[in-house]
């Protein structure tokens, strides 16, 4: 009898030992570990030189996070992309925007474009991680307004990009025509599919010598791949879809090709990185981006490092 006790009592303290290991890995950590998820698709026209987009998302920056401001811009320099891409939460406080400006400053100039989450209107709020695992989750009213105008304006007046939440916009990059359009947050009911097809088809009137299909790339752009998004992306003709908002599930079993929760209705086992996108007998690349942060909140990451995406987009028939 004592040696089983003593075999419960050493059980016990491995599993609490584990418990409190595993508790300062994500914690103090792991959401430190940034890194860069690659990924190459043959999407481009025959001949059409290669193309590489900065995928960002969830930022939910602080002012105070000089490590991830400092790792994001090192990583833009590096990169060079010749597209960004920000599927939007990019602020998580109301001095965000401060710590936004000293991580994106090396993309001024870079072509881009951008949708909002919630997180770029209004700021976290403390929430019981738990209910995750009910559903999506629910809005709160009483969050903080964000000061989204200034954001918007230094994406657009400083760094040069456009944004397309419920609308669409058509970027010139190496020769080659790409149209882009996006809702805001559907997480939060702010998208309006609805809008794009006139979105889209004022971009094709104004271009009439190109033909019905004048761009060389369409790029589905949301913040939160909720099905019905992705699926009206796809019957518009994007050719890659972009999202966020998932956070990869931030905290997962290790080696486990699922998330835990994805805050909404994506299967779990799409809730990160590149997989194909099923809809209307037509296959379509999409990449979620697991993003860079977490809500101040919820200071923890588990076998899901915060990431930025690259894709390097070649041409179907390059080797």
């Amino acid at each position: 009898m004592a040696s089983s006790s003593r075999i419960a009592l050493a059980a016990a303290a491995a599993a609490g030992a584990a418990s409190i290991g595993a508790g300062v890995w994500g914690t103090c950590i792991e959401r430190f570990l940034f890194t860069v998820r690659s990924h190459t698709l043959a999407v481009l026209p025959a001949g059409a030189p290669s193309l590489t987009v900065l995928h960002l998302s969830d930022a939910h920056m602080a002012p105070w996070q000089h490590r991830k401001q400092a790792w994001i811009a090192e990583a833009a320099e590096q990169i060079q992309p010749d597209l960004v891409v920000n599927t939007g939460d990019n602020l998580g406080h109301a001095e965000g925007l401060t710590g936004i400006r000293a991580a994106f400053a090396p993309l001024r100039g870079v072509p881009g474009v951008f949708v909002h989450g919630s997180n770029d209107v209004v700021g976290p709020s403390a929430r019981n991680p738990l209910l995750y695992f009910q559903g999506p989750s629910e809005r709160n009213h009483r969050a903080e307004q964000l000061d989204t105008p200034a954001m918007d304006a230094y994406f657009t007046d400083e760094l040069g990009w456009t944004g397309i939440n419920n609308t669409a916009a058509s970027i010139e990059i190496a020769g080659l025509r790409i149209d882009t359009f996006g809702v805001s947050d559907a997480h939060r009911d702010w998208d309006d599919l609805d809008a794009l097809p006139g979105a889209l088809a004022a971009l094709h009137r104004s271009r009439p010598f190109a033909g019905p299909r004048p761009a060389d790339l369409t790029l589905g752009v949301t913040h939160a791949p909720y099905r019905r998004v992705l699926d009206r992306f796809v019957e518009l003709g994007a050719d890659v879809l972009l999202a966020g908002h998932t956070h990869g599930g931030q905290v997962r079993v290790p080696f486990s090709r699922s998330a835990l929760v994805a805050n909404c209705d994506i299967p779990l086992d799409q809730a990160r990185g590149l997989s194909a996108w099923n809809h209307d007998g037509h296959t379509v690349p999409l990449n979620v981006s697991a993003g860079l942060g977490h809500s101040i909140y919820a200071p923890v990451r588990f076998a899901c490092r915060p990431e930025v995406s690259v894709l390097t987009l070649r041409a179907v028939d390059s080797v």
